[in-house]
């Protein structure tokens, strides 16, 4: 199933809380910045997924935008560390 743009956008709704919950924590920004950044994540992780030929299940979709939101969350968190 081939979601587009909007779509990872939607499942990137879901990682952002999903990774806001694998990754507890204060954040630097708050439960947006967070959500915001899954959004990216989604995207990211949607299209890497698509680029190697992953994807076309709903669970493999959410499982590569969590992983994007994950990563783009932790490096956000190292931006923020080293600039306080």
């Amino acid at each position: 199933m081939d979601y587009g743009f909007l779509g990872w956008i939607v499942v990137g709704l879901i990682a952002g809380v999903l990774a806001k919950w694998i990754m507890p924590g204060k954040d630097p920004g708050g439960i947006i910045v967070t959500i915001l950044i899954g959004i990216a994540g989604g995207l990211i992780g949607g299209y890497i997924g698509s680029m190697v030929g992953l994807g076309g299940g709903n669970l493999v979709n959410i499982l590569l935008a969590t992983a994007g939101a994950i990563l783009l969350l932790w490096i956000y968190r190292l931006v923020k560390a080293r600039q306080a």
